[in-house]
């Protein structure tokens, strides 16, 4: 091997180190431990770890979740992805006997992770529960912890607009976050707190069964659809979760903070809008 090689391929192992540990930083991972030398081949390629799975039983789905979920402190914060070559269901199997409120009893007073410390009380998914469009977005704020409900403050107000632009109502469509108890001065919830309370999203979505999810910001992204890309990267780009039409945007937050991004927000929101306009309902009972 001449020196040339050996440099290329050094400076090429940086490079991906450091677009690992920004997408890393992204995530909200706080440490990471090294492994050990032996072993390292290996870690790299196992940081996709065990996602809550779905069992298909019949014509409804059973959530199980890995013993990472069920015991916080055991919950590894490399571990995201699972095993994305896994084969996911269809939209026929993706169903559930729930509804929301089941799902919202069996959230209760959540004391499943340390977010529950420093809340005021648990933001819920909110609105139609029979919805063609659902937004998603990454954790509740300030005003959302105070009032209860997703998407209340500035950013909130600002997703009222969009969805009007659209032509429909607030009151139409279902909004919720990955995580639903808001993160100490607004932080990104961590990889352990989003795998905590991620599989309630997912009976959600289960029961609901909306025609399209509209992914708002990185969390959303990744935890929904298990990609390492970032949101400016596939954004106005339809993608799929288990037979449901997603499409990734920007969060209303980043819009306030970068205003010229509502253009490229706009393009993404009448795509989903030209799609609901020209595709009959998924489901009879709209």
């Amino acid at each position: 091997m001449t020196a040339d090689s050996t440099s290329n391929e050094l400076l090429e192992l940086l490079r991906e180190t450091r677009e690992y540990s920004r997408y890393l930083g992204e995530l909200g991972v706080e440490t990471v431990e090294p492994a050990k030398a032996s072993e390292a081949p290996s870690a790299m390629r196992d940081t996709q770890a065990k996602t809550p799975s779905l069992q298909s039983t019949g014509k409804s789905v059973e959530f199980v979740q890995p013993a990472a979920v069920a015991a916080p402190d055991a919950v590894q914060q490399d571990s995201l992805f699972g095993d994305l070559a896994a084969p996911q269901p269809s939209l026929s199997q993706f169903q559930s006997k729930e509804n929301l409120e089941d799902i919202w009893r069996d959230i209760g007073d959540c004391r499943r992770c340390g977010l529950c410390e420093g809340r005021t009380q648990v933001v819920n998914t909110h609105g139609n529960p029979k919805a063609r469009l659902m937004f998603v977005g990454e954790a509740p704020g300030a005003d959302e912890d105070a009032q209860g409900k997703p998407f209340v403050g500035r950013a909130g107000q600002l997703l009222t607009k969009i969805i009007e632009a659209i032509g429909l109502k607030r009151e139409e469509v279902l909004i919720g976050n990955v995580n639903r108890c808001r993160p100490p001065a607004n932080r990104q919830p961590t990889l352990e707190e989003a795998a905590i309370c991620r599989p309630f999203l997912f009976r959600e979505i289960a029961a609901v069964q909306p025609d399209v999810i509209v992914v708002m910001g990185n969390t959303a992204l990744r935890n929904l659809l298990e990609v390492r890309e970032g949101i400016t990267r596939v954004r106005g780009q339809f993608q799929d979760f288990r037979g449901i039409k997603v499409m990734p945007t920007f969060h209303p937050a980043y819009l306030l903070r970068d205003p010229s991004k509502k253009r490229e927000t706009w393009e993404d929101l009448k795509k989903v809008r030209d799609y609901l306009d020209s595709t009959p309902p998924t489901r009879l009972d709209y």
